[in-house]
């Protein structure tokens, strides 16, 4: 298979100047796929020493020598120097190539051919080196190719992860950004574009990071890398470095130059103030929803969440947290908050509450994943508390402007004892905190069996049942409510929530006795219903969840 954006000895030999001379392999026949850098004519006995490596070296024989010894030395140097290929033009030195020569070359793995007709070197070098430069050519419209698709997803509201992912999928393999001493920030899969059964990008930098950890700095023969600048004075300051690992496929020439331009490009988006933090959330983010999705088998999680910093208890449960901001989170994902402020803010207030956290942000939902490390099952509410604490002091310390708003929803799950189980309870959350958007932000955090019944009914919110439920039940109230002073929904809500009990509902809505029981009459007879009844009282209750999730 021929390297990608390269002339090898087996195209050149195709070339018509070449082809001219009815070349013939006499060695190296499998060496062939050899990468052709420049070509040069010569006669020198010493011509070894004028090449740099990676040549087509043309001649007619004239500096091999006359003697067995002389003729083995010339070639051991040629392929010393490593040469692409030495072609030797029949004739005018010899009629046939000498034993020695075709020996050595075998022995050292040198691509040797004889050509059987007379061609001028100078219209061959002239042909391959033009072949090099449009080679050459090509790879840097290929490249700017994707440079400029790149700075499309970037122009269209992408990030990192974005640029990132697009840059696996033209290579074909897994992308990695790093920091200058070695911790991962993000890591991209290829996609679709990879073969059935290609490891995840977390399982392959798991794989690395023992040998280079150990004795070898370097990613493996083949990878590309490219220094991302920044961060640090001086022009040579490294911020971060791309790495792409040869895992399903060859890298190539273009890879490298895609590389070096993707780098810079990424370059530009870090210099904003804390990328970093958000990038690596992001990516922790994206991790803990695959967790929960079911697309990372339980057995390969714990390596993953290494890779990314969380190293629980042996042991102890898991207590996955669930953090929605808002009910629409498009203004969020189109960038209109800082998440790279966020990420660092909660990261800070996480770092008191004494348990390991793996702490994620997912830009699409607007959502704050994490999972946090217990020892034991009794630390679940304590924790729980503390979590809760710093979710919020995170969000309002990166969100000054946002004072005054809705808080954030915290929704704490079932502990898990075991990553399976950890999935499945952040799903869970997952779906309990968008239920829960709707309900009255009197909570610093809601335990997820609580929301229960709000879960299923925001389940049921497109269902056109429920809107015609609610309608039913309390149509009436909610049309008293539009055109009409007070407002009696609010007396129902609080009478309920008391279980029916008069004299601590007239307390929390702070009126007198009298007066509540006016409004609790004007609701019994808005509605039809008899307000002590057990059955009218669960519809009531009922009605009034699903009336903040119908649409």
């Amino acid at each position: 298979m021929e390297p990608q954006g390269t002339i090898t000895v087996a195209r050149a030999l195709g070339l018509p100047a070449l082809r001219r001379g009815l070349p013939e392999v006499v060695s190296g026949q499998e060496l062939l796929d050899r990468p052709v850098r420049w070509v040069h004519a010569g006669e020198a006995p010493n011509i070894a020493a004028l090449l740099k490596g990676g040549e087509l070296l043309l001649t007619t024989g004239l500096g091999v020598g006359p003697r067995p010894a002389e003729q083995r030395a010339f070639v051991r140097r040629l392929a010393e120097r490593g040469i692409a290929a030495l072609v030797v033009e029949l004739g005018a030195r010899f009629r046939t190539l000498p034993g020695p020569v075709v020996d050595t070359a075998r022995s050292c793995g040198l691509p040797l051919v004889q050509l059987h007709r007379e061609v001028p070197f100078v219209t061959v070098t002239e042909e391959i080196h033009t072949e090099i430069v449009n080679e050459h050519y090509a790879l840097l419209r290929q490249a700017d190719v994707v440079h400029r698709q790149a700075t499309e997803v970037l122009l269209r509201g992408g990030g990192v992860p974005e640029i990132l992912r697009h840059f696996a999928a033209f290579a074909a393999n897994p992308v990695f950004l790093e920091t200058p001493d070695g911790q991962l920030l993000y890591a991209a899969g290829p996609g679709g574009t990879a073969p059935a059964g290609a490891a995840d990008p977390l399982q392959v930098w798991e794989g690395l990071r023992a040998p280079r950890a150990a004795e070898r700095p370097e990613p493996p023969t083949g990878s590309v890398i490219a220094d991302i600048p920044g961060g640090g004075p001086g022009p040579g300051a490294v911020r971060a470095r791309l790495t792409v690992l040869p895992v399903a496929g060859p890298l190539g020439p273009v890879h490298r130059i895609a590389a070096e331009r993707t780098a810079d490009l990424l370059a530009v988006v870090l210099l904003r103030a804390r990328q970093e933090e958000e990038l690596a959330a992001r990516g922790r983010g994206d991790f803990l929803t695959e967790l929960a999705e079911g697309r990372i088998e339980a057995s390969d999680a714990p390596a993953q969440a290494r890779v990314l910093g969380f190293r629980p208890g042996p042991g102890g449960p898991l207590l996955p947290v669930v953090t929605r901001l808002v009910e629409d989170p498009r203004p969020l994902a189109s960038g209109g908050e800082s998440w790279a402020a966020l990420a660092y803010a909660v990261q800070e207030e996480l770092a008191g509450v004494g348990v390991p956290v793996l702490l994620g942000v997912r830009l699409p939902e607007g959502r704050v994943p994490l999972l946090a490390g217990l020892r034991d099952a009794s630390e679940r509410s304590a924790v729980a508390e503390r979590i809760a604490a710093a979710l919020r002091a995170g969000v309002e310390r990166a969100w000054p402007d946002r004072a005054g708003a809705r808080p954030p929803v915290v929704v704490v799950a079932g502990l898990a004892v075991g990553w399976d189980a950890a999935g499945a309870e952040l799903r869970h959350a997952a779906e309990a905190a968008n239920a829960a958007c709707g309900s009255p932000p009197d909570r610093g955090w809601y335990d997820v069996r609580s929301l229960d019944v709000d879960l299923l009914l925001w389940r049921l919110r497109e269902h056109g049942d429920l809107a015609a439920f609610v309608d039913r039940v309390i149509g009436p109230l909610l049309a008293h409510d539009r055109t009409a002073r007070p407002p009696l929904v609010p007396t129902l809500e609080t009478y309920l929530r008391h279980a029916g009990r008069k004299a601590e509902t007239a307390r929390a809505l702070h009126l007198n006795r009298q007066t509540l029981y006016d409004r609790l009459a004007r609701i019994a007879s808005l509605l039809g219903s008899d307000l002590e009844d057990p059955q009218t009282v669960l519809a009531l209750g009922v009605a009034l969840q699903a009336r903040r999730h119908v649409r």
